[in-house]
């Protein structure tokens, strides 16, 4: 069952700017707790597209991502998928660059082509570099006993690469002082390394960037906490 994002309301007027063809609503899969989701979730928050989330849900009955089903809509079984003008696309990177070129209007790349690459190559060392290296497939491959210290290990390499990158890189956010597609990236990413119990105090300026952007309307409406399937017993919910 769908679940309508309600938290940007006041954005239904960006549908103005979506390419004629289908006018239905975005329907983006999601699983609340996860971090490819979350971003997708951002990017459509901080471009004010309107869309109905339809959770997927990772664990229950073995991994509804699973199903025959929803095997059709993404053959890799894994989130996000995003049902846009009559597509559906999956792959994070891959519906986030669909976004910007479709509906330029509130950037998430820069227009300085070598910013532009530092923003790749921040995403890049995330989504291929870390991320892949402790999902939840990978996870129950290494086995229970090993799965914390192998996620920490792959996090604290990514990070010190992260770190150094953003060292020459950022200003307000992690390239210049505009939010890109890198934000979008990096706050999910630290949410997993506390849920990992990485020791964040060698990331200065991740940990600055974390914090400028937790209040930011657009993520804290992607926030794990503030999804229609997170589970109501959680402290936060």
């Amino acid at each position: 069952m769908s679940t309508t994002n309600t938290a940007l309301s006041s954005s239904s007027s960006s549908s103005s700017s979506a390419p004629s063809g289908d006018d239905l609503k975005p329907i983006l899969y999601s699983y609340w707790r996860s971090s490819c989701s979350w971003r997708v979730r951002i990017a459509l928050n901080l471009k004010e597209i309107p869309y109905d989330i339809k959770p997927i849900s990772l664990i229950k009955s073995g991994g509804e991502q699973h199903c025959n089903e929803y095997r059709e809509v993404n053959p890799m079984e894994q989130v996000p998928a995003l049902q846009i003008d009559g597509h559906t696309l999956i792959e994070s990177l891959a519906i986030m660059h669909y976004l910007e070129e479709t509906r330029p209007q509130r950037p998430l790349l820069p227009q300085d082509v070598h910013k532009r690459a530092k923003v790749r190559e921040i995403c890049e060392i995330i989504c291929s570099g870390i991320q892949p290296l402790q999902n939840l497939i990978v996870l129950i491959h290494v086995g229970e006993e090993k799965k914390k210290e192998w996620a920490q290990h792959w996090i604290t390499r990514g990070f010190r690469a992260v770190e150094k990158v953003l060292s020459t890189s950022a200003g307000k956010y992690c390239v210049g002082d505009e939010i890109s597609m890198a934000d979008c990236c990096l706050v999910p990413q630290v949410f997993n390394a506390r849920r990992f119990h990485v020791d964040l105090r060698p990331y200065p300026i991740i940990l600055r960037i974390d914090r400028e952007l937790e209040s930011n309307p657009a993520f804290r409406a992607a926030h794990p906490s503030n999804q229609p399937d997170c589970p109501p017993e959680l402290p936060n919910k």
